[in-house]
């Protein structure tokens, strides 16, 4: 996947994070995790493509 392609991505999940935290309020509510966890796999994708190919 590119990476603009996952920077899209990774701010899509994190504006639902922010909308899942508004409507349930509490941080441990487990739609909250499961979406806080969709961000993380997505930041160290993110992450893993930038040190494989440096960026120019």
């Amino acid at each position: 996947m590119e990476r603009s392609d996952l920077i899209r991505q990774i701010e899509l999940a994190r504006q639902k994070l922010y909308q899942t935290k508004l409507k349930y309020v509490d941080l441990l509510h487990p739609d909250v995790i499961k979406q806080s966890m969709i961000l993380d796999e997505l930041i160290n994708e993110y992450n893993q493509a930038k040190t494989e190919k440096p960026i120019k």
